[in-house]
């Protein structure tokens, strides 16, 4: 996002890596889908100053662990690269509305129209281009790609092998996971320069978690970086996952004192995942049943103990 791509910029200014994550509420002018909150709670986290697949699988596996966090059930993952499709149509010298409306028609797998906007090219260039609407499917794809699109310009075999690395890292780091290969997807490809990747689950029709790489999206802060990120949206994960939040019963009475001995005893207790229960001025040991309080920190020996409530 541009704000970490500033924060990278700016306020770090690290010549290695560096690793955010970040989550906070956004308002969108329109809601992604009917089914879909016009306010999502986002978080995600980005990498910056690695250009190579690795950070890219870094990114995708933690975006795969916070699913598997709010135990979000059947997902599958869809994978492309933008840079496929963008060299095929540099190399065609296409315009820019002819390239746009070959980009709609790809989205939209009408090969009728993908058949027409390439009529007028080189052979091999518009052989390539219409396969892009049939190169999806399974691990197969990438093998089938590697011959058809074999004479496609350096950068789109370039994008070709890096899809298949992180392919091959992901499908050994989980092996039971779902992946769909789509050459012709190209989301977010005014964004986007590289993979792109999105979480499927059945039922929902929008991805609930996506990402991608978007190198030198710090150029407009005066430093271009490699980066590579995800997000997602915290209220669909509490709706989609199953994840039970447990927590504690009860909790402890702590008296109005102003004793540094007591005040350190509480941190320690909260350290612990404690839930302790401030006595305000006047309030009458009643009242920390009100607040669903079962004990009491009480000083006794010299020292605070935490014992059973008294009634």
């Amino acid at each position: 996002t541009p704000q970490v791509a500033r924060i990278d910029a700016h306020t770090l200014r690290r010549e290695g890596p560096s690793r955010l994550c970040y989550a906070g509420s956004v308002l969108h002018a329109q809601p992604r889908a009917l089914s879909t909150s016009r306010s999502p709670i986002q978080l995600g986290a980005e990498l910056y100053g690695d250009a190579s697949p690795t950070s890219d699988v870094e990114v995708i596996s933690l975006m795969l662990a916070t699913l598997q966090l709010a135990d979000v059930p059947d997902v599958h993952m869809d994978l492309g690269h933008v840079g496929i499709y963008r060299g095929l149509a540099r190399a065609a010298g296409l315009s820019g509305a002819v390239e746009q409306q070959l980009f709609d028609a790809l989205q939209r797998k009408s090969v009728d129209e993908v058949q027409a906007l390439t009529a007028d090219l080189p052979k091999d260039l518009g052989n390539m281009l219409r396969a892009l609407v049939e190169l999806c499917g399974g691990r197969e794809v990438l093998a089938e790609a590697r011959v058809r699109l074999g004479r496609a310009p350096a950068s789109v075999l370039a994008a070709l092998d890096d899809l298949l690395a992180i392919a091959d890292r992901l499908a050994s780091r989980y092996p039971d996971l779902p992946l769909y290969f789509d050459l012709g997807e190209l989301r977010g490809y005014n964004y986007h320069t590289g993979v792109v990747f999105a979480v499927f689950v059945p039922g929902e029709g929008q991805s609930i978690a996506q990402g991608g790489r978007y190198d030198d999206i710090g150029a407009d802060f005066g430093r271009a970086r490699p980066a590579t990120g995800f997000s997602t949206d915290l209220k669909t994960l509490v709706t989609l996952g199953r994840a039970e939040v447990v927590l504690p019963t009860g909790g402890i009475w702590m008296p109005d004192s102003g004793d540094a001995a007591l005040w350190q005893q509480v941190c320690q207790l909260r350290n612990e995942g404690q839930r302790v229960v401030q006595a305000l001025p006047g309030q009458p040991l009643s009242a920390a049943l009100e607040a669903d309080c079962d004990r009491q920190l009480i000083q006794q020996d010299g020292r605070w103990q935490v014992l059973p409530l008294t009634h």
